[in-house]
């Protein structure tokens, strides 16, 4: 009771003496608003930017293996050479692998070509052109809008129909049904089957609502007849993945007839590749924007004690008589860390009164929001600083001799 007691005495006289100097501790404090104004940035760009690029990567599907000749991180430029030469995954293998894997709920071979996009007069060359199957949709997970998906009939028959992303809808056939209409992708032409949901992009740069999807066999037979195909492969149990990627892996040794000795002339990609890359390059930038808050706090904390010794070395008579009258030395050093972490608090809060409409900007760019883990990471960071700043001070008025400190005019 009693150490409460001196802890609400020392609020009240600390609030008093920041009262009596408010110029004097607005002005310290403009070290620690900086500082906690760059933490609440940082932390609330760096949230937003991880759920932004989590949605995005979320299109890769995070029980999903890919196959494909090269890795998507390459190091060097000779381990890129080296893959160049590995042999195409073509259409013959990826049979193999459905007949012979059986760990695996879907596995659709894909090929992405560029070609030109025609309705009319109408055209477009940016549209990506994809080959595939029917199992695409479960590897995918993307969802029909209008329409359906591509049959096993049709991939088997190499039918020419395609099923388009919503961009290309609305861009050909803004005001009509795209079903049973007919395009032609280079010199062939199809009839709409489908239209997918709206997908967004991929990482800010690929939209994946600018697409056309039509069966893998037509693809072969009308724009190239031996195609590098990237397997994509669902696993039957995301717990398992990696028990299925090794699996997947001696498959894959298996029809690509590699012996014991050899090195693996494939990659096996997965989401968590980019999960790593990104969670390298963010570790980056934050140690960047740490180090830049921590001399921003540095020197606002050196303001604080700097402030504080100058009201130590006001209060001296003060600090004697209190001494004088029985206020022992935890209750002289509470008191100025109160007051100092007082000072920084304040600080904190004018920070989030700054950072606040400065988040609400940045929301429209990024799903960025100050959230209370935040708000209460920049008070805290505030009041840490506080305590560092003013112990020494506090300690060296706490230590005063009561007859010396009552001499003081």
């Amino acid at each position: 009771m009693k150490l409460l007691s001196e802890f609400k005495e020392g609020v009240w006289i600390s609030l008093d003496a920041v009262r009596a100097n408010k110029m004097r501790s607005i002005l310290a404090t403009l070290g620690i608003v900086i500082g906690v104004v760059t933490v609440t940035l940082m932390g609330t760009a760096i949230g937003g930017v991880r759920r932004a690029f989590l949605k995005s990567i979320s299109a890769i599907g995070g029980d999903v293996l890919y196959v494909s000749r090269r890795s998507w991180f390459i190091d060097s430029e000779a381990e890129w050479i080296r893959t160049q030469k590995r042999p195409r995954l073509n259409l013959t293998q990826t049979r193999m692998l459905k007949r012979q894997f059986t760990s695996a709920r879907a596995i659709a071979p894909v090929v992405d070509i560029g070609q030109t996009l025609k309705v009319g007069n109408r055209e477009s060359m940016g549209v990506h052109i994809i080959g595939t199957t029917d199992e695409f949709q479960i590897t995918s997970g993307v969802a029909v809008a209008q329409g359906r998906f591509l049959s096993p009939g049709e991939v088997e028959g190499g039918r020419p129909v395609c099923v388009i992303g919503l961009e290309v809808a609305t861009n050909f056939f803004p005001n009509i049904s795209p079903l049973g209409q007919k395009l032609r992708i280079g010199s062939s032409t199809f009839e709409v089957v489908g239209v997918l949901e709206k997908q967004g992009s991929f990482l800010g740069m690929v939209s994946l609502d600018n697409q056309a999807i039509i069966p893998i066999q037509t693809l072969v037979s009308s724009f190239w007849n031996d195609p590098d195909c990237t397997l994509h492969v669902k696993a039957l149990d995301i717990g398992r993945l990696e028990e299925t990627k090794e699996e997947l892996r001696g498959a894959m040794r298996k029809i690509r007839r590699l012996a014991p000795s050899d090195p693996d002339d494939f990659a096996i990609n997965q989401q968590e590749m980019f999960v790593k890359m990104f969670n390298r390059v963010v570790g980056t930038i934050g140690s960047v924007g740490l180090f830049i808050t921590g001399l921003s706090l540095f020197v606002g904390g050196i303001g604080i004690m700097n402030i504080m010794f100058v009201s130590v070395a006001e209060r001296t008579r003060e600090i004697g008589i209190r001494k004088a009258i029985g206020a022992k030395r935890r209750t002289i050093l509470l008191q100025f860390l109160i007051e100092a972490a007082s000072i920084c608090l304040l600080g904190g809060l004018v920070a989030l009164a700054i950072a606040f409409p400065l988040t609400l900007v940045m929301g429209r760019f990024l799903p960025a929001t100050l959230s209370l883990p935040v708000a209460g990471l920049a008070l805290a960071v505030s009041l840490v600083t506080g305590l560092a700043s003013g112990f020494f001070p506090a300690w060296r008025a706490a230590r005063m001799n009561p007859v010396d400190a009552l001499r003081n005019e």
